[in-house]
């Protein structure tokens, strides 16, 4: 294992497109799922341990932003992947300016307020609700989990499976949460059709709304 994360460090790691792409779809589904894991217990702390939410708003347990934000870090520091003191202030710096873009969209544009600081725990360094400090803070701390765990990783599933077989796993997997994100976004709105978050709160889930 540990030759393995050397050989990731400091080889050149060259794929063609389409293997680089199911890397990317891979960093694509597992990132949304980490980043709904994360907001799924921060919630219950935020709320007291009282209330477990469910976030974002599709049928599976991913958030877009997250997924974003990982193939951004990855194009923006893969190429620096030793130094990790580098990986991470890039990932606080692009990472707020990515919350702080689409926490702004999503309310002026949108109309929609998905996420506010000014009313969670642990907020300080708070930006008119959009970043704080204790965000990037964990976002910095994930680009190192991202870059030295889940990117090796991929690239290791890359290269032991059978490629077909890698290239159907992986598309497969990102064409599935991408279709549930693209209905709830756009289709169930075009075509009047019921949200993931209107289906789950007629079962009983809990959804946040600030």
């Amino acid at each position: 294992m540990k030759e393995k994360f050397k050989n990731y460090l400091n080889n050149d790691h060259k794929f063609d497109k389409a293997t680089l792409l199911g890397i990317i779809c891979l960093i694509i589904v597992i990132s949304g799922i980490f980043g709904w894991l994360y907001e799924f217990i921060f919630y219950f702390f935020n709320s007291g341990m009282k209330q477990f939410y469910w976030r974002g708003g599709n049928f599976l347990p991913w958030i877009n932003i997250y997924a974003i934000g990982a193939v951004t870090i990855f194009f923006l520091t893969y190429k620096k992947r030793k130094h990790p003191l580098y990986i991470f202030l890039i990932s606080v710096v692009a990472s707020g300016i990515l919350e702080y873009i689409g926490g702004w969209y999503m309310e002026n544009i949108n109309t929609v307020k998905c996420w506010d600081y000014n009313k969670e725990i642990l907020n300080f360094g708070n930006i008119n609700g959009y970043v704080c400090l204790r965000s990037v803070l964990i976002f910095g701390i994930s680009s190192l989990l991202l870059m030295y765990i889940i990117v090796p990783l991929c690239f290791y599933l890359a290269t032991h499976l059978n490629k077909k077989l890698f290239l159907i796993i992986s598309y497969t997997l990102c064409f599935i949460f991408l279709a549930d994100e693209l209905y709830n976004l756009i289709f169930a709105n075009l075509f009047s059709l019921p949200r993931a978050s209107t289906i789950y709160k007629k079962l009983g889930f809990k959804y946040l709304y600030f």
